[in-house]
This record gives C-alpha cells, sequence and structure tokens, in this order.
C-alpha cells in the first residue's frame, strides 16, 4: 500500500478525522488509497497550540502518548488543491482545519477521505515522499 508519513501531532489528528487536509509544498497527480504513518518526530510546541491540544485530549491523547514509527490509519487521497492567494487571505478551508496546516499561497492541500485508524498500529521505518508497504492480511 501506498504510504505517505506525517509528523506528529498531525498523523494523529487525520487518524481522528480531526484533519482532512495534509498540506505539502509540492502537488500530486496521485489519488486512491493511502496509509498514514506517523513519523519518528513531535512537534511539542504543536501540541501545546489550544486547538491541537483540544482535539488530541477529546480522544485521550497528549505529546506524551502519541504513537510513533507506525502506520496508524487508511485513507483515500481524493484530490490536490493549490492553495490561491485568495485562499489563503480568506483562511481557507477554515475553522480548525486552517490552524491544522500550511496554507500559505503556493502550497497544496490534500484532501483525505475515508479515513479509518487502524486498531493496531503496524511499526514501519518512515520515508519522504510516497513510499510502499505489504499490508498483510490480518493487519487492518
Amino acid at each position: 500500500m501506498k504510504c505517505l508519513t506525517v509528523r506528529q501531532p498531525w498523523a494523529t489528528l487525520i487518524a481522528l478525522k480531526e484533519k482532512q487536509f495534509e498540506t505539502r509544498s509540492w502537488k500530486t497527480a496521485y489519488r486512491g488509497e493511502l496509509a498514514i504513518h506517523a513519523g519518528m518526530g513531535i512537534d511539542k510546541s504543536a501540541c501545546r497550540q489550544e486547538l491541537i491540544q483540544s482535539a488530541l485530549a477529546r480522544h485521550g491523547y497528549s505529546a506524551d502518548n502519541l504513537p510513533l514509527g507506525a502506520i496508524i490509519a487508511t485513507s483515500r487521497l481524493a484530490d490536490c488543491y493549490q492553495v490561491t492567494n485568495e485562499d489563503a487571505g480568506a483562511g481557507w478551508p477554515g475553522g480548525n482545519e486552517f490552524a491544522f496546516g500550511d496554507y500559505s499561497q503556493g502550497r497544496y492541500a490534500w484532501k483525505l477521505e475515508e479515513v479509518t485508524a487502524l486498531a493496531h498500529p503496524i511499526p514501519a521505518k518512515g520515508r519522504l515522499s510516497f513510499w510502499e508497504h505489504p499490508v498483510l492480511e490480518g493487519e487492518q
């Protein structure tokens, strides 16, 4: 399965369906199944931001118990939008979503749908860009 490594706390926010867009500096033409891998790094200052801290706490998470180095969810990458100057100025996509990503002009917002958190995270070493992991029967 195609995988994407996402730094914490954003990987968990995706798995919890609190975050629907992953923002990146690069666009992708890929559409389809995408596993979300929680990298080994945690942005602890982001975890202290009120909106992120509250979203994690609603589900029993904090910077101290986020999963690391594991595939934690599956999703479908539905679309990729380039953030325009108008979008950036208007605070698109709004609400908590805007606070959970970097919507600067010229960046890309990847729309994730059908997100399903895995009951048992799959330990894996992450990589840059997309990478492949064989999903074995019973791992989901």
